[in-house]
């Protein structure tokens, strides 16, 4: 198996390593999905014990001016290696004036990810600096469970207000309980919910927006979808978010599980997080 890709473009590079610090604050350790057309970077967590599902997704327009890979076969042209983002991340702060970069993986260095950036001082001198990054592959043999988080069939799907305003709620309320409720309904309506001996405490959002539905339901409308949640979960979530998403929801399937979905421009995250049984 092969990979070679090169950004050149300097504010593609910072949008790149935008999203990997962004990653490593969500996880220290993931899986590196190359395909032809894209990079996915994947936790896969257990749901019924409480951990977290995280998908990402790049796809090489949108990053890459050179992008070229051999996966395991001409069958499974796919390459999945297990990586150290925090590592990676790390390396990335001692080369922030990097100017261009280019990402290795090859049949010679198969235990490791190799990456170079170029480095441009003040002065005008050009500096390569390589780093070698320990990787272990992923059997073929678990390749079927690595899909793609799909949206399930939710109850309520709704338009999430502005992130910092849930953040303040929910850092406000977190020394009193460790967990909450969030409802919403196909009338825009979303409330969060904090419920302990000390006190009570809600905040509502009207006129909020619900995507379309795929498929039709029998649901009324003005009923809520509910979830008990842990904030902490929420909150390491909302604060690992860089920037600012052009679209952010989340798909409630009551009693189960919240599916958080980020759009940026160049890059996609899905984050799955069970209810508090």
């Amino acid at each position: 198996m092969r990979f070679r890709a090169e950004i050149v473009d300097k504010a593609s590079l910072e949008h790149f390593w935008g999203c990997i610090n962004m990653l490593c604050d969500l996880t220290k350790v993931c899986i590196l999905h190359i395909c032809p057309d894209k990079l996915s970077f994947i936790l896969f967590g257990k749901p019924e014990c409480g951990t977290v599902n995280v998908w990402c997704e790049m796809r090489k327009e949108n990053f890459f001016s050179t992008f070229e890979m051999e996966g395991h076969s001409v069958e499974n042209n796919e390459i999945h290696v297990q990586l150290d983002l925090e590592n990676v991340s790390v390396a990335w702060k001692t080369a922030n004036s990097a100017e261009a970069m280019k990402i290795k993986l090859s049949n010679k260095h198969s235990s490791s990810l190799k990456i170079c950036v170029k480095l441009v001082y003040a002065s005008g001198k050009n500096l390569i600096v390589t780093e070698l990054f320990p990787i272990k592959a992923m059997p073929t043999d678990f390749w079927n469970e690595i899909q793609e988080l799909r949206v399930p069939h939710s109850d309520v799907s709704i338009y999430l207000p502005a992130l910092e305003i849930v953040k303040k709620f929910l850092k406000k309320l977190k020394p009193v309980s460790n967990h909450f409720i969030i409802e919403a309904n196909r009338y825009g309506e979303l409330n969060l919910k904090v419920k302990s001996e000390p006190l009570d405490a809600n905040i509502n959002f009207k006129n909020l927006v619900n995507p379309p539905l795929e498929n039709g339901s029998d649901r009324d409308p003005g009923e809520m979808a509910v979830l008990h949640m842990d904030i902490k979960q929420v909150l390491h979530l909302i604060t690992g978010i860089r920037g600012n998403p052009t679209t952010a929801i989340v798909h409630i399937v009551s009693n189960s599980t919240a599916h958080f979905e980020f759009l940026h421009e160049n890059f996609t995250l899905k984050y799955v997080i069970p209810a508090l049984r």
